[in-house]
């Protein structure tokens, strides 16, 4: 049940905070039965209230198991959604991050779509349960749950990567799947492999570092070195999935604008029995030799409606890293259309 809620519009504008267009600032009361949720919903050092003060200008005062929310309509009404949306995290006993605050901060806008409000994926890890940020992801993981392929193609920090990771090794956990295929193409540095230092795991490691990354945040780093060692979590570049048939496998090709149009037709064909395969990339970054089309591309055109296939397209409002990517991304893509 939403926390109850009071109106007081006497109060005076505090010096200096912004105004409503009538030029009065209105408190909100929220009171909470459970004073141990408190702790939790605030974040450390009042981490989580004084994000919320900053990105929704207001003024959060706590009271006992009370907290006033003072600012102009618009944003009081919005940061009252903003501590619906972590109470309801609270009472499924889902950890709160500061992702998860701004997740909700960036869902509070009357723009933002009631179904994701309502939305009841979550992906269970062993180190956490996980759930989306911004309505892209919400449809990304509805796509990879109905769909044996899936193309994702986005901006940076819009999490493509890592929700497939953690998508598959909730598959695995939960005995859908017996291995993990991550792959990616080794093409950024310019450079070819063979001329790298180190054996073959030396080479390729540092192209696949965002994907282990993301294994270790949910899963403990033990485990993933174990099933590493057990070849069920297979990790390689994209040239050693020629030949091969991948069965009863969750495959992620990581980076796949960088992929030329014979290695993508070459990867998709490698789909088997019981698989789920993700292809992620970014169309605004791609690494290839000018004059070569991105396989990425070129697949989202040629595949578009084909049954079985779902089409992700996140955008910079489904970037969920610094607010500043957000608008880096943005001048970049007002740039490319001029």
């Amino acid at each position: 049940m939403p926390p109850a809620t009071s109106m007081d519009y006497s109060k005076p504008a505090r010096k200096g905070h912004r105004t409503n267009d009538k030029g009065h600032l209105q408190s909100v009361t929220r009171s909470f039965d459970d004073n141990r949720m408190l702790p939790v919903l605030f974040g450390q050092h009042d981490e989580f209230l004084s994000l919320i003060e900053t990105e929704l200008d207001v003024t959060i005062t706590p009271r006992g198991n009370k907290i006033s929310i003072r600012g102009d309509a618009m944003s009081c009404k919005r940061a009252g959604r903003v501590f619906d949306s972590l109470v309801n995290r609270i009472n499924e006993n889902l950890d709160i991050e500061v992702g998860d605050v701004k997740g909700a901060i960036r869902m509070s806008d009357d723009s933002a779509p009631e179904s994701f409000e309502n939305s009841s994926i979550r992906l269970k890890t062993p180190r956490k349960l996980i759930s989306p940020r911004s309505p892209g992801q919400q449809k990304y993981l509805e796509a990879i749950a109905h769909h044996e392929m899936i193309f994702g193609a986005g901006p940076a920090g819009t999490g493509k990567s890592y929700l497939a990771v953690a998508c598959a090794v909730a598959a695995l956990h939960e005995g859908q799947v017996e291995r993990i295929i991550f792959s990616r193409p080794a093409v950024e540095a310019g450079e070819n492999l063979g001329f790298l230092p180190g054996d073959m795991k030396e080479k390729v490691d540092p192209y696949l570092r965002p994907l282990y990354d993301a294994l270790y945040d949910v899963m403990a780093t033990e485990k993933v070195e174990k099933l590493i060692e057990e070849g069920t979590i297979e990790i390689a570049p994209l040239a050693f999935m020629r030949g091969r048939t991948l069965s009863s496998a969750f495959i992620i090709l990581d980076e796949a604008q960088n992929t030329t149009v014979q290695q993508m037709k070459m990867f998709l064909t490698r789909l088997g029995e019981g698989s789920k395969m993700l292809i992620n990339g970014d169309t605004s970054q791609i690494d290839l030799p000018k004059g070569t089309p991105s396989g990425l591309a070129h697949a989202m055109a040629l595949l578009e409606g084909v049954k079985g296939i779902a089409q992700i397209r996140l955008t910079h409002k489904d970037i969920v890293r610094h607010k500043l990517v957000t608008r880096i991304v943005q001048a970049y893509d007002g740039e490319s259309k001029r």
